[in-house]
């Protein structure tokens, strides 16, 4: 009569290929990220640390920094004089976004509904503007708005205007310079989201008698409104950093929150007030970005951004 009671195979050495093969993969995923984790700690976390922790510090009687522990700096940022610039660069950002968002989406809804030979042509004059350093093209604006500019000369030339148009050096002209300049961060997640759009449902809701205007509202808008947000929140917070277009089309009449944080680095070297506003900056952006994942930050939404 044979033993049926064998004995199992040892599962030792199969255990320890797979903890061996976990332990590889691990060890190479570790490998591969080493240089950007390297990048970023170097070049983002110790500089963010070093910008908090001088925004506790106090200016120096020259322009240094002395490392006594205040929170005056913070304090201090809540005078209604920095909390109006901080008003007039949340506007003006508002403003910007809604501007881009009303020539982008024509835009991204033509180039997503265009033949896809075209789509590659057309996406590439979108980034063209990329290819020009962002300074000179502000320069070409200044050239086009100034009261000796093209535009006012032709308007004078052909009889429309009798003295020049003050175009340049206002509010105004900072929101043109940002659309222009943002235009193409708000075009290419509303393309991405355009482009996935099933078009069975607006043949079904065309058959069923629906207005055009009533299924873009009720169909195209909801469908593509992970791409809304996502080119809202990337044109809206740039706009709260960028200096050097209020600096040059706006002159001394636009002072936002990002040209406030320059002067204190650059002009008035009181670097532990500028680190706070920098740090209160980023707590509303880091605030946006919370709305943007709470609101439309799905996951359809979270691929488009």
């Amino acid at each position: 009569m044979m033993d049926t009671n064998v004995a199992p195979a040892d599962k030792t050495p199969v255990v320890s290929k797979k903890r061996r093969r976990q332990s590889g993969r691990l060890f190479g995923m570790a490998w591969t990220l080493s240089p950007v984790t390297f990048w970023l700690v170097l070049f983002f976390i110790f500089p963010l640390l070093f910008i908090l922790l001088i925004s506790f510090a106090t200016r120096g009687l020259y322009g240094g920094v002395e490392y006594s522990f205040t929170i005056e700096n913070y304090t201090r940022f809540f005078d209604p004089l920095y909390l109006k610039i901080l008003w007039d660069s949340l506007v003006i950002a508002g403003f910007t976004t809604i501007l881009c968002l009303i020539f982008g989406y024509p835009f991204a809804y033509i180039i997503a509904r265009s033949p896809k030979k075209y789509r590659a042509f057309l996406l590439m004059l979108v980034m063209v503007p990329f290819w020009t350093n962002s300074l000179v093209r502000t320069y070409a604006w200044i050239v086009l708005l100034r009261t000796e500019g093209v535009i006012n000369i032709v308007l004078m030339k052909i009889g429309l205007i009798s003295e020049p148009l003050a175009m340049l050096y206002n509010h105004g002209a900072v929101m043109v310079g940002l659309t222009y300049t943002l235009f193409p961060f708000m075009v290419l997640p509303l393309y991405a989201s355009i482009e996935q759009l099933d078009k069975s449902l607006l043949e079904a809701s065309s058959d069923l008698g629906a207005k055009p205007w009533q299924t873009f509202t009720r169909i195209t808008l909801p469908l593509t409104m992970p791409g809304v947000v996502a080119g809202a929140l990337l044109t809206f917070i740039p706009t709260l950093g960028l200096f050097f277009i209020p600096d040059l089309m706006g002159g001394s009449k636009s002072l936002l929150i990002g040209n406030l944080i320059k002067n204190q680095f650059l002009t008035a070297r009181d670097w532990p007030f500028g680190s706070a506003a920098s740090m209160i900056l980023m707590v509303l952006t880091l605030i946006f970005i919370l709305i943007y994942l709470r609101i439309g930050g799905n996951k359809k939404g979270l691929e488009v951004l």
